[in-house]
């Protein structure tokens, strides 16, 4: 009677510590979560760990993070710029809607996402990372608290609070507020 309950309880526990790997398996393959907080222009929205881009409602505009280009219906076909679309050289991205979309090519899907995001035109009430107080955003170089940031985490490396020379965080110079954000 001992040998058959031994036998059964290894069973039992054998059965539960394959069940418990195989769960760690599944949950270990579908969690492969990125973040890019520290590569997202500072004129981006805040709350998103993760953006891939960014649809701008009042413009018909997709801008790529990874890729720091605009891509936009020119003519009936869909262009990449690293700058605004020449119709929209003045709209100012730091005040503008953004809303985050993390698909491979969104501008495919356009008709959906205009649709989607069509109440939200004109809207300017948005916060954005530069102006955010979240220390997790301070990663970002170009926040204005990047510089202490680094200095709190030992990533100075030696060099001055101005390392990083008006860069905007978006591929552009930030030419003071003059410009408002508008791409040049």
């Amino acid at each position: 009677m001992l040998f058959v309950l031994v036998r059964y309880m290894r069973k039992t526990i054998l059965g539960i510590a394959l069940l418990l790997g195989s769960l760690a398996l599944q949950v270990q393959g579908q969690v492969s979560v990125s973040f890019n907080i520290n590569t997202q222009p500072v004129w981006g929205p805040v709350g998103y760990d993760q953006a891939d881009y960014y649809y701008m409602p009042d413009i018909q505009t997709y801008y790529s993070v990874s890729q720091r280009q605009y891509y936009y219906n020119s003519g009936g076909r869909w262009v990449g710029s690293p700058d605004l679309p020449p119709q929209y050289k003045g709209y100012d991205v730091y005040h503008g809607y953004k809303a985050v979309i993390n698909e491979p090519t969104p501008w495919m899907h356009d008709d959906r996402y205009r649709k989607q995001y069509a109440q939200y035109k004109g809207r300017h009430d948005q916060q954005i990372i530069r102006d955010s107080h979240d220390q997790k955003y301070y990663a970002n170089p170009g926040h204005p608290e990047h510089a202490n940031w680094q200095k709190q985490h030992g990533n100075d490396n030696g060099r001055s609070n101005d390392h990083d020379n008006g860069h905007r965080g978006d591929g552009h110079e930030d030419h003071g507020h003059e410009d408002h954000g508008r791409d040049h």
